[in-house]
């Protein structure tokens, strides 16, 4: 029987600040929909092609807008500079806008190696098919239903064939915005990791739904390790022969290709406590003892209550995967409760990677 406390009624201040937090929360979608309409306009890359700054009058000009529309242009961007999507100069005559870190993200064009366009991810998330799920997640949750919302809502899977003969447009947008959540950063580990890759002679990326440009972002920085590549059989068939990765179709719930190391960046998230399971186990099958280098190198979101504003990201991809593909992130004690069911003697996190930990698992 749970403990009886007392309620403290709150102050008339207490009450005020709690009605102005509710409105707040609330209306969160907003901000979510005008970062999307943002996008949609072309306002980033209008404001990078404009020299990484301009005027509502600039944008109205650059993206052929009415010009009536120039006042809620403004209210529009003057919400998103609040939330540090831009930065706003108010000292002139008129605001200008530039662009801050979050929004180069969102230019599309740019040639620096390394840059990705992450538009297919937002423009994936606040799309209808992802709407319809938070919409009816009270009425999911009431129902003895053990598919993930995505598939009981759409009466298709995410990512998968199903999807794509439903609606090829959202799945092909999907399916970019994936590879965007995947792939964004591989240069940045390249650098940031060099020593885990050091003795390594072979390695297996085991990927689902991805590409080849993990592995061959690890071929081009370590010529020395022989680079394996195993995803799906559809998404082997995409990928030409280039006589450096040696390409392999299977699944991982089945087996995974002998190496030294097994390589799962951002694919565990995606499936539950019991399927993690199995694929960790396949893992450590194919790995040797910890004595000649065998070791399962992970990357995925590791949820740290003591990282401030990255925890509640953290915590919004967690629902995220919930809705979408009935996965979960996990912090660490969820890993090592993982990595010990899958027969692993010992792991450690080596580092954080902006929302993600980099782990190791031993045999």
């Amino acid at each position: 029987m749970a403990a009886q406390t007392q309620y403290i009624v709150p102050t008339d201040a207490e009450l005020l600040q709690a009605q102005a937090d509710l409105w707040r929360h609330s209306l969160y979608y907003l901000k979510s929909m005008a970062l999307k309409c943002a996008v949609e306009l072309g306002i980033p890359t209008a404001i990078h092609s404009l020299g990484g700054a301009a005027s509502l009058s600039d944008l109205i000009t650059a993206l052929s807008l009415p010009a009536g529309k120039t006042q809620f242009l403004g209210r529009l961007m003057r919400m998103l500079a609040s939330s540090d999507v831009f930065t706003m100069d108010d000292s002139a005559d008129e605001p200008i806008y530039s662009l801050t870190p979050l929004s180069y993200l969102l230019v599309d064009g740019i040639a620096a190696e390394g840059h990705i366009n992450h538009a297919p991810f937002l423009l994936t998330v606040t799309s209808k098919h992802y709407i319809d799920l938070a919409m009816g997640l009270a009425a999911w949750i009431k129902k003895e239903e053990k598919t993930p919302p995505f598939d009981h809502v759409h009466g298709a899977s995410l990512f998968e064939e199903s999807m794509e003969r439903l609606d090829p447009e959202f799945h092909s947008m999907s399916r970019k915005g994936l590879m965007v959540h995947d792939n964004f950063g591989v240069e940045i580990a390249m650098r940031v990791f060099r020593d885990v890759f050091q003795g390594i002679n072979s390695l297996t990326d085991c990927c689902y739904h991805g590409d080849n440009t993990v592995a061959k972002a690890i071929a081009k920085a370590f010529p020395h390790i022989k680079v394996t590549h195993m995803d799906l059989p559809q998404e082997i068939r995409k990928i030409p022969a280039d006589g450096i990765i040696n390409y392999v179709k299977g699944n991982m719930f089945k087996s995974i290709p002998p190496a030294q190391v097994v390589m799962l960046k951002m694919v565990l998230h995606h499936w539950s406590d019991e399927d993690c399971v199995k694929i960790l186990a396949n893992c450590k099958r194919a790995i040797p003892s910890r004595e000649n280098g065998g070791k399962v190198l992970l990357s995925d979101i590791v949820l740290d209550p003591t990282s401030g504003e990255m925890y509640e990201t953290q915590l919004l991809m967690d629902v995220c995967m919930m809705l979408m593909k009935g996965g979960r992130q996990r912090d660490l004690n969820d890993w090592r409760e993982l990595f010990m069911k899958a027969g692993f003697s010992d792991f450690k996190m080596i580092r954080k990677f902006g929302a993600r930990g980099v782990l190791e698992a031993y045999p």
